[in-house]
């Protein structure tokens, strides 16, 4: 399902993110650069490559053109190499930030500069750092060093504790249009079927070029079928839960989601024509009978299983409880 080789072409500069990026070089260039950032992006979106430019922008020694991209301190940064840039993340099989790393970091960022500039750290994804690790790195952001540079890339900054939050200057990450999404696939990967990745995907292209086109077609109209099926009665829905949680279980419930969103809008507007996958000989029951009630608490499931994957969950059962759900 993953493409391979992808990366090798170069990624293109993604222009959603000039505008944000603008409003950085030039507070830099004013000596008026925040000591934290919070960037909320959804993954997929360019956060972590938004992090990785910020400390670029202030780790670069090209006078006049941060980041210049080319400079030794600049392609040290982009690969998480720089002397003066900690990158905190999560560790082995932890989901979440403990405050070992976190007390190790503000340690690192009291020291002076390995070459007499600014220090730069990356915390992503911010919103896994516990309560003791947040609250340990609340006293480094209320008291920074000087010339010190904090970025945390969060999906839900909502579970940061508010008192972290309000110390930071937040830069929302607005999804790219489709246009925006279709062009940068094509420039990284070359022509594809990309509408359709991004479909199931969304508007996350950096996700999108990670995938096989034509093996997402495919598992979408064999996932929409075995919805379908189930629907019906033709097909079991412990075998299928049992397959589905072995085989890329994330875009399974991606197209699941987008299954149980169609239905939602036909639901509600049930004199609409709507083009529709069919891929199976039994018809579901009819739509009007739905409830869309039943619908939005199916797909609240769906989205809660998505966020559990990452967790010791019983993938096969938690698949199976939703498709006997099915209406």
């Amino acid at each position: 399902m993953r493409a391979e080789g992808h990366e090798k072409r170069g990624a293109p500069i993604e222009p959603w993110l000039d505008e944000t990026k603008a409003g950085l070089r030039i507070a830099h260039a004013a000596a008026r650069m925040p000591h934290a950032v919070l960037i909320q992006a959804a993954s997929g979106t360019g956060g972590q490559g938004l992090a990785r430019w910020a400390a670029q922008l202030v780790l670069c020694t090209t006078p006049g053109a941060s980041p210049c991209g080319t400079c030794a301190s600049c392609r040290h940064a982009a690969e998480g190499l720089h002397p003066d840039l900690t990158v905190v993340g999560l560790v082995e099989e932890s989901q979440q930030i403990r405050i070992e790393q976190i007390r190790e970091l503000c340690a690192n960022l009291a020291l002076t500069s390995h070459q007499g500039g600014w220090k730069a750290a990356i915390i992503d994804p911010a919103d896994t750092l516990n309560r003791f690790a947040a609250n340990a790195l609340l006293k480094t952001i209320e008291e920074p060093p000087p010339r010190t540079l904090l970025v945390l890339v969060a999906a839900q900054p909502s579970k940061l504790p508010a008192t972290l939050r309000s110390r930071c200057q937040r830069l929302a990450i607005h999804a790219p249009t489709r246009a925006q999404s279709l062009a940068w696939l094509e420039a990284a990967r070359g022509p594809a079927e990309w509408d359709a990745v991004l479909d199931v995907v969304g508007e996350a292209p950096l996700a999108a070029a990670t995938l096989d086109p034509a093996a997402v077609a495919k598992l979408r109209v064999e996932t929409w079928q075995g919805l379908e099926e189930v629907c019906s009665g033709a097909a079991d829905p412990a075998a299928l839960a049992e397959r589905w949680s072995r085989s890329e279980p994330a875009l399974r419930l991606a197209c699941f989601e987008n299954w149980l969103t169609e239905r939602i809008r036909r639901a509600l507007a049930p004199g609409r024509e709507v083009t529709e996958l069919r891929a199976s000989a039994h018809p579901p029951r009819a739509e009007s009978a739905i409830k869309p009630r039943v619908l939005f608490e199916l797909l609240d499931g769906v989205r809660e299983l998505k966020a559990a994957l990452s967790t010791p969950i019983n993938r096969s059962l938690a698949f199976e409880s939703l498709l006997r759900s099915m209406p």
